[in-house]
């Protein structure tokens, strides 16, 4: 008996600890939501949509080659990893004039991975200040109606983030400037709301074969 509680406590309990730690906390709730209801796109671009996906929503705005080292970033860390979701969707916010621009940052996305779910949706100033502000952050667009952070957007277009973060008690959003925080914090957040939807996406079938 002494010898099976040794082995349980030598053996069994680590891994269970492991397994619980690794799987990260955070993982055992629903990501908060922030801001319900924010404006969709589609009245910049009737083709676009933030309804019915899983969006990370960013905004080059008007300084396309000033941010390509933070799509890139986005990219590696984040697209790469989270793209074959049916669901998911990566939507830039760019000023008008930058098509050129935007076709070439495509191509050279291409050649790091498919880019098919990199959407790009284009408004005038007035526009892009104007969605921007329907997200409700406590972050600016700078002077080229642009910023480092992107913003997860659950399916029915709420804006979901942290209440309690370690560094900034709320975190609207993430800064794509720094790998140590997509890699720490924004995938964490990802893979928690992805779950979230496939454990609902579960529940319907279930429910539905009784």
């Amino acid at each position: 008996m002494k010898k099976t509680l040794v082995l349980v406590i030598l053996f069994i309990f680590p891994l269970v600890a492991y397994l619980f730690f690794a799987s990260g906390v955070n993982n055992f709730g629903k990501l908060p939501i922030l801001t319900e209801n924010v404006p969709d796109v589609s009245k910049m671009d009737p083709s676009a949509t933030l309804r019915g996906k899983i969006t990370i929503l960013g905004f080059l705005g008007n300084d396309i080659d000033g941010k390509k080292g933070n799509a890139f970033n986005l990219n590696q860390k984040i697209y790469k990893r989270f793209s074959e979701f049916h669901d998911f969707q990566m939507l830039m916010v760019v000023q008008e004039g930058n098509e050129n621009k935007v076709e070439a940052l495509k191509e050279e996305l291409d050649d790091l991975s498919n880019s098919n779910k990199w959407n790009f949706v284009y408004g005038n100033k007035n526009q892009i200040e104007s969605f921007f502000k329907g997200l409700n952050t406590d972050l600016d667009l700078d002077g080229n109606f642009s910023t480092p952070y992107v913003f997860i957007i659950d399916k029915d277009g709420n804006l979901r983030g942290r209440k309690d973060d370690e560094d900034e008690g709320t975190k609207y959003g993430f800064n794509t400037a720094s790998v140590a925080e997509l890699n720490n914090k924004m995938e964490d957040d990802v893979k928690i709301i992805l779950a979230e939807y496939r454990l609902a996406l579960k529940k319907n079938n279930a429910d539905r074969s009784k």
